[in-house]
């Protein structure tokens, strides 16, 4: 055998280890997200789900040439499900934080967003520290409790923690707190549903972003994720979604 022939088998030998075979790069990708979170996400009558965050998704697969399968996943465990293999995605309205940096990758921000008061229409609060010695209630691990826990102490009685936002309009609606946290997008539309209450919008919120996440170090899939959403924002299909949804334009997105 001669020199080059042999070079030649073993540089073969390399790259059939190194390049992962097309089905796995191509297989269907799991994707959670959290289906009690309209108009982001929620289970229709036939038990598909549907939302705002689904046709992000669904689109930027497109562009990006994979394909998606979305799984109904309560928010209190999606993040456990990713890092555990039983998800390769999740697009459920998460916040990038500098705490949630240093677990997970995120894309970059697919959606502009800030917290929301939701009161009683005869509350007299106009800000979050009025809600000081009140009790609130918030989804647990979401910003609001990480904000409500930074305002009024992690461990503060007054903080009632829930596992879904319609649980904490639900107890808002009987009594049971006095006021609801949430991400400005869901928390007005659960307001819309009630008449009896309104939103209050505190200037001290910072504003923030929604990002769809990856298991921390797969750089790959978070790359393809990014050039499928920067594809869907120029050809105009983001803004279509976003005006289905929220009947408005969308505001321009910080790039990556």
């Amino acid at each position: 055998m001669s020199c080059s022939l042999a070079r030649l088998l073993v540089l073969a030998a390399v790259l059939a280890v190194a390049a992962p075979p097309a089905a796995a790069q191509n297989r269907t990708l799991v994707v959670g997200s959290s289906a009690t979170y309209p108009p982001f996400a929620y289970e229709t009558p036939a038990r598909q789900i549907a939302g705002f965050d689904v046709d992000v998704i669904q689109a930027i697969a497109a562009k990006a040439g994979f394909t998606v399968r979305l799984v109904n996943t309560p928010f209190t465990g999606v993040f456990a499900a990713l890092n555990n293999g039983d998800l390769d995605l999740i697009i459920s309205g998460v916040t990038i934080t500098d705490r949630r940096r240093q677990s997970y990758d995120f894309s970059a921000p697919y959606f502009e967003a800030r917290q929301l008061i939701a009161v009683p229409a005869s509350s007299t609060v106009r800000t979050l520290q009025d809600l000081s010695g009140k009790k609130v209630g918030v989804v647990t691990g979401s910003t609001a409790d990480d904000v409500a826990s930074r305002t009024f102490g992690k461990t503060s009685p007054n903080i009632r923690r829930f596992d879904t936002t319609p649980l904490i309009m639900a107890e808002l609606v009987a009594g049971g707190v006095d006021a609801a946290i949430g991400d400005n997008g869901v928390i007005a539309y659960r307001v819309q549903e009630h008449k009896a209450l309104k939103t209050v919008s505190d200037p001290a919120f910072p504003k923030e972003y929604f990002g769809i996440v990856v298991k921390q170090g797969n750089t790959a899939l978070r790359d393809r994720v990014n050039a499928g959403l920067a594809a869907i924002v120029a050809d105009g299909s983001y803004a279509r979604i976003y005006r289905t949804w929220f009947k408005t334009d969308p505001p321009a997105l910080p790039k990556p």
